[in-house]
């Protein structure tokens, strides 16, 4: 067992630009050119074969410059955001020089935004509009009989201490292998909604974006989720919607409420909708369809009609789910039920492009009776099938979604890693307090180790795929650093693991997005609770204090055992130096691994105490 340092691993292993802890901050490696097209630029000397995946493109060779730097330009393209990643010797990597990244369970993909051209804008553009906020939460769930969390996005009016302002709520849903995360990072729902609000071309309203998988928070979770029955809906009913109602200035009734999603979120929107129709009336689907067998919804059109106020489908032409979703539009006109209904053939299918699009439409309808019934009334018709629809088969939900590979896989005293790379010499798990643990080749494909080292620390970690670093793909736990993102491991048991912490109340992490800070407020707050200034290493960003360093976690556990005072933590030098109360502050660079800093606030919170 080898322990270094991750910039004497690099150096020995001869790579120049992917570099963990310091990337070339001066090297630009996507270029959006004024004629629509896009330079993709990856610095690796010593790859053999380089690629760059994007969505408006598929995968295309890079060549190798005379300085080492693969390059390629690719397109023209629509302005917008898309998915992208390098594929370097056959294994598949985000941009290390890109800040923005998809959170998925699985796949790994960087993001690359084409701007608009001359003085026009997009839906999700950032503006200079007043934003809302943007809260991450955490909620003991009776029916998962764990903690699960979500995002809750705040309009820009929203005070909570003006209790006579309630608002309409939205539950919106990911699709399959999304993390809660990806309509506010990837779909942008905040940013599209300020935009809205800021024009008058929506209604104020809460979002919460839910987690579509929950059984995945699970320890040993069962292979099979369907013998558990539909955790997700009985989480969001009566656990998540209980929350909300009793944490936010909501408007508690049917037409108050909305739910939708995209794919899968989708589906999972229009069933709970549909079989809930006493307490939501906005219904979504944002490339999906749901159950045609529903009792006493579908054969009961007069009365369905009556109840729900915007029945809303948008659908790719080119989505791998249009046969199955015109079907289910089809099955909708013919038992008498109203919808309004858009397609595209411009946005790659079944993508993020669509999802947005689709969002902009919707949220200018939502809450707004008039508006919605305007748009069933003049709906476009349902195409026509051409018998050359592909139907959705379990075949292909098999062959876009094969069997994940397990990593990491916590035992009881030990922990295994996973990573598959068939054509690969040598594989190590590079481990953030510098160990370097060489890999085995379990099969033809997958490499592993089973370690008892650092079980029951949180910690950051990646792989070295023969001299290249890559973030653990089938683990959807990403350290946000500005640089090359290590994935992060935390035994279910490791100390203050929300998914240990059983049934304790929990504070809020709010994002502003306006000056880009991070602060945690307890679930009581008290008149004068201890204000931590939480500072950020050079290499991380507002979330690192939360995400890596699990600083929500430890204030949570620390107040509900009685050991710590209620604190407010916050990366907000602004707020913190104007607050009344005596500040203390605490220096990520002060502490060379994230498990040092964890300790040190664990410290610091209980002798505030």
């Amino acid at each position: 067992m080898k322990k270094i340092s991750f910039f004497l691993a690099i150096c020995a292993l001869g790579i120049i630009s992917v570099c963990c802890t310091q990337p070339d901050r001066e090297f630009r490696s996507v270029i959006c050119n004024a004629d629509g097209t896009v330079t993709f630029r990856y610095q690796n000397p010593l790859a053999k074969d380089v690629q760059v995946d994007v969505q408006f493109a598929g995968k295309h060779p890079m060549t190798k410059t005379e300085s080492g730097v693969w390059e390629a330009t690719l397109g023209p393209a629509a302005p917008d955001m898309y998915p992208y990643n390098f594929v370097v010797d056959g294994i598949s990597i985000m941009d290390p020089h890109c800040p923005q990244y998809f959170p998925n369970e699985g796949f790994k993909n960087s993001l690359l935004e084409i701007p608009a051209a001359n003085g026009e804008s997009l839906p999700h553009d950032i503006k200079d509009v007043p934003h809302g906020k943007v809260e991450y939460i955490h909620y003991y769930s009776q029916s998962l009989k764990a903690t699960n969390h979500a995002i809750v996005y705040l309009p820009p009016t929203y005070d909570a201490k003006n209790t006579d302002k309630k608002y309409p709520v939205f539950y919106l849903i990911s699709g399959t292998t999304d993390t809660e995360e990806v309509y506010y990072k990837v779909g942008r729902m905040n940013y599209i909604l300020d935009n809205l609000l800021a024009e008058g071309k929506a209604k104020e309203m809460i979002i919460v974006l839910p987690y579509g998988n929950p059984t995945k928070l699970l320890y040993n979770a069962p292979q099979n989720p369907m013998f558990m029955g539909d955790v997700f809906s009985n989480d969001l009913i009566n656990d998540l919607m209980p929350y909300i109602e009793k944490n936010y200035l909501t408007i508690n009734d049917r037409d108050h409420r909305a739910i939708g999603g995209f794919s899968r979120g989708g589906n999972q929107g229009l069933s709970n909708g549909l079989n809930n129709l006493d307490k939501f009336s906005y219904l979504c689907s944002y490339s999906s369809f749901t159950s045609n067998n529903i009792p006493d919804v579908y054969d009961n059109a007069e009365e369905t009609n009556k109840k729900i106020n915007l029945f809303w489908l948008g659908i790719g032409t080119d989505d791998f789910l249009y046969g199955t979703s015109r079907d289910y539009l089809e099955f909708l006109d013919q038992k008498g039920i109203r919808t309004a209904k858009v397609y595209t053939d411009d946005k790659f299918g079944h993508t993020w492009m669509n999802a947005k699009y689709f969002l902009d439409i919707t949220l200018r309808l939502l809450f707004n009776p008039e508006a919605s019934a305007e748009a069933m009334e003049n709906s476009e018709p349902t195409l026509a099938a051409t018998g050359k629809e592909e139907p959705f088969t379990p075949g292909v939900m098999a062959r876009l979604f094969p069997r994940p590979i397990i990593s990491p896989e916590y035992g009881t005293d030990s922990i295994t890693f996973r990573f598959k790379a068939p054509d690969a010499a040598k594989v190590s798990l590079l481990l953030e307090n510098g160990e370097s643990l060489p890999m085995t080749k379990e099969d033809e494909e997958v490499w592993s180790i089973k370690t008892g080292q650092n079980t029951y620390e949180t910690f950051k970690y990646c792989f070295d795929v023969d001299g290249t670093l890559v973030a653990d793909p089938s683990n959807m736990y990403l350290s946000p650093d500005k640089g090359f993102k290590y994935s992060i491991a935390s035994h279910p048991a490791a100390p203050y693991n929300f998914a240990s912490m059983g049934d304790i109340a929990h504070g809020k992490v709010s994002y502003n997005l306006n000056n880009h800070t991070a602060t945690y407020f307890p679930p009581v707050c008290g008149e004068e609770p201890v204000l931590i200034e939480l500072i950020p290493g050079d290499d991380d960003t507002m979330e690192s204090w939360f995400k890596a360093g699990g600083a929500d976690a430890i204030a949570d556990q620390l107040i509900a055992e009685g050991k710590a005072s209620p604190c407010i933590l916050t990366t907000d030098h602004e707020f913190a130096k104007n607050a009344k109360q005596e500040l203390h502050v605490l220096k990520a660079s002060d502490y060379s691994t994230w498990n040092e800093r964890r300790k040190a606030l664990e410290d610091l919170l209980t002798k505030t105490k």
